[in-house]
């Protein structure tokens, strides 16, 4: 019986890093020869650039060095293995997302990706030409069809490729995690396969960039749109297909399939995955960030060591006068269950040496959000302080709900290189540390148990100046991911008052999130890449 092996190379690249990434890729075909008999390896999306690029497509050398970069694999990949790759390319004058297909040391194929996504965090449409032909490539008897990622979201290059004469559709893809996105992709799969009637094999990309984090999940489907072989979520890794025919049609072996885990793990995976990619990638030693008692500094603590692991992380707990002493108790237990490099900062001398200093320009003025902000901002200093000297990036605390009402405090506990919990609504925090408790503890049970509360001023909650965060996350994703109109909210079944105030604030706390640090994207919308709303306008938030 006739049989083909294709082998889905699940690769984290860096992005920019062309001879790097051309080397891994050398080194996988390799690898996959040696241990899985590979006939076929395919690597994702846009790989010997890494994705996304971005402006770096119009850089005008690019072009220079991806050709050196496939002269060096077309010379280096062994003979007797077909290699399916995506990278960009200068073509009759414009640039273009392609699929090359390399065997025997030559380039035989070229395929132009033609559904460019121009939506969520995607902007293909700025840098790239949209593709118009099929490319279906022969290898050891079979007929392959070459896709590129957006191409199976649509109808058209499914079927014309079918068309064209493919019996197995490979696409490369560089697809990010959302929340609820692997479950899309495989229903998608199932209905794209079904509606030509043949296998898929989707190859997708792992690790973080910048916001964007990639899960993995390679799958390959059968015709029917059965799953058939899915590589894990969050790791590098090699997984074959073995191919064999019957009844005169390409049928995919069952092999290994990833178990499904819970929406919390595999969130708490896609925050993991974000910050360590980011702090290495990006060249970090480690990390240092504020700890204060609270769920949030928690969390993000306990992220960082996954991500890191403790030899890298320092913490501080910077005490003031409204500093609770449960607060103190808690930060110094985390640490300890953490292993963690841990250190006491007090600011009362900075905030009263800052006040002596203004007292004669805040003469005759009553106290108010200004002096709890200066508590943060002198934090902030501190923090950037020994991030300058020890060489650690601060990791910034503040979740979603947070960010998007403006409950943070520019140049205080704003301050950072990168964010975590960014995009994570403050209901999730509660359930992501529930649920990384019930892994391991992490997370003292106090802190996730007792009321949030900024601790600025004496007595204070969070429910003090917003909903309780059921309601107030409710109807930030209504507003947020949902574009919904505050009248539309109200009729859902929200309090007028509550709506109104909600809205008001995402909108007039717009340039507050302009200047916050990165982080991981996670949700359908997140803010930077996904929602671009202009900081200055005369938008009324009942429409």
């Amino acid at each position: 019986m006739q049989d083909l092996t294709l082998v889905m190379a699940q690769l984290d690249p860096l992005v920019g890093d062309i001879p790097g990434n051309t080397e891994t890729a050398i080194e996988t075909v390799r690898e996959a020869r040696i241990e899985h008999g590979a006939d076929v390896v395919i690597l994702p999306e846009l790989f010997l650039t890494g994705y996304p690029p971005e402006d770096l497509l119009l850089r005008p050398s690019l072009e220079t060095r991806l050709r050196e970069a496939r002269a060096r694999m077309a010379e280096k990949v062994a003979r007797d293995v077909m290699v399916i790759v995506g990278y960009p390319g200068r073509r009759e004058g414009g640039n273009w997302n392609l699929a090359g297909v390399l065997y025997n040391g030559e380039w035989v194929g070229e395929y132009a990706k033609q559904a460019l996504p121009n939506y969520e965090v995607f902007d293909e449409q700025r840098y790239f030409g949209v593709g118009d032909a099929p490319l279906v490539v022969e290898h050891k008897g079979a007929r392959l069809g070459i896709l590129i990622c957006e191409d199976v979201w649509e109808e058209g290059p499914v079927q014309q490729t079918r068309d064209a004469g493919a019996e197995i559709l490979i696409t490369l893809n560089a697809s990010p995690f959302h929340q609820d996105k692997p479950a899309e992709r495989l229903a998608l799969l199932e209905q794209r396969a079904g509606e030509v009637g043949l296998p898929i094999v989707y190859v997708n990309q792992i690790g973080g960039q910048d916001e964007l984090v990639f899960d993995g999940g390679s799958a390959c489907v059968a015709a029917n749109g059965e799953l058939r072989v899915q590589a894990p979520h969050w790791s590098v890794g090699l997984m074959p297909v073995l191919f064999v025919q019957e009844d005169g049609a390409w049928v995919p072996r069952a092999g290994e399939v990833d178990e499904d885990v819970s929406a919390e793990e595999n969130l708490y995976c896609a925050l993991v995955t974000g910050l360590r990619d980011y702090v290495n990638k990006s060249g970090f030693q480690g990390v240092v960030l504020g700890l204060s008692g609270g769920i949030d500094s928690a969390l993000s603590l306990a992220i960082a060591v996954d991500a890191l692991g403790p030899q890298r992380v320092h913490a501080v707990m910077m005490p003031y006068h409204y500093t609770a002493d449960i607060s103190k108790q808690d930060a110094a237990e985390q640490a300890r269950m953490l292993g963690i490099e841990y250190e006491v900062l007090p600011i009362e001398s900075m905030v009263e040496s800052f006040m002596e200093t203004l007292s004669a320009s805040f003469a005759g003025t009553e106290r108010d959000t200004t002096e709890e902000n200066l508590q943060s901002r002198c934090r902030g200093v501190l923090l950037m302080a020994l991030s300058n000297k020890k060489g650690l990036m601060v990791l910034s605390t503040g979740n979603k709900s947070e960010m998007a009402v403006g409950y943070a405090t520019l140049y205080g506990d704003m301050v950072g290189g990168y964010n975590a919990i960014k995009d994570v609504y403050k209901t999730w925090v509660y359930r992501l540390a529930r649920w990384r408790n019930s892994q391991e503890p992490a997370i003292p049970e106090r802190v996730i148990e007792r009321p949030p509360s900024a601790e600025l001023a004496p007595d204070q909650q969070d429910s003090d100046s917003l909903p309780d965060y059921d309601v107030l996350d409710a109807i930030l994703v209504r507003y947020i991911e949902g574009d919904m109109s505050a009248e539309a909210i109200i009729a859902a079944g929200f309090n007028h008052d509550d709506v109104y105030k909600v809205v008001r604030l995402v909108d007039r706390c717009e340039y507050k999130r302009r200047q916050a640090p990165v982080g991981v994207r996670v949700t359908r919308r997140g803010f930077g890449r996904d929602r671009r709303y202009p900081i200055v306008n005369g938008w009324q938030p009942g429409d």
